[in-house]
C-alpha cells in the first residue's frame, strides 16, 4: 500500500467519527515529514459553526500543535474533494500538498466545480493528488446520504 492511500486510511478514520456523530463523515489529517500533526472531522452540525469542516478543524489542530498558523511543508488528506472555504484556509496555511479522495460535482474546488489551486491570480499554490482511494471515500458519502434519505 502506498503511503498516500495509508494516510487516506487514517482521513477515513476521522470520517467515521463524524458518521458516528451524525454528521456528514468527511475526515482529514495534516501530516509533516511523514507523521500525522492534526486531524479533524465534519462537525458544523454539533458545533453550530459553518466552518466545521474536517478540513479546518485539521488545519487548527496542525496550527496548534507547531505554534504557528502556517503550515508550510505540510500535507492535508482529505476524503472528500475541499469547498472553496477550506482551499482559502489552505491557501492562508501554505499547505504544500493537497491530497483527496472523492470528488464533490456540487461544491469541489480543485477542478469540479472550481480550480482555485490553479489560479494564477492567488498568491500561493499545492499539488494536488485526486482520486486517492475514492471509491472507498466515495462509498462512505453514498451510504451516509442513502440512509438519510431512508429515513425521510
Amino acid at each position: 500500500m502506498s503511503q498516500d492511500a495509508d494516510l487516506m486510511l487514517r482521513a477515513l478514520e476521522q470520517a467515521r467519527k463524524a458518521q458516528a456523530a451524525g454528521e456528514v463523515p468527511v475526515g482529514a489529517v495534516v501530516v509533516k515529514d511523514g507523521e500525522i500533526i492534526g486531524a479533524g472531522f465534519n462537525a458544523p452540525i454539533s458545533t453550530h459553526d459553518p466552518t466545521g469542516h474536517a478540513e479546518i478543524l485539521a488545519l487548527r489542530d496542525a496550527a496548534n500543535k507547531l505554534g504557528n498558523y502556517r503550515l508550510p511543508g505540510c500535507e492535508l488528506y482529505v476524503t472528500l474533494e475541499p469547498c472553496a472555504m477550506c482551499i482559502g484556509a489552505m491557501l492562508h496555511a501554505r499547505i504544500s500538498r493537497l491530497v483527496y479522495g472523492a470528488a464533490d460535482p456540487k461544491t469541489g474546488a480543485c477542478g469540479s466545480v472550481l480550480d482555485l489551486f490553479s489560479e494564477p491570480r492567488l498568491n500561493h499554490h499545492a499539488t494536488v493528488t485526486a482520486g486517492v482511494m475514492a471509491e472507498e471515500c466515495g462509498a462512505l458519502l453514498r451510504e451516509f446520504f442513502a440512509g438519510k434519505r431512508a429515513k425521510v
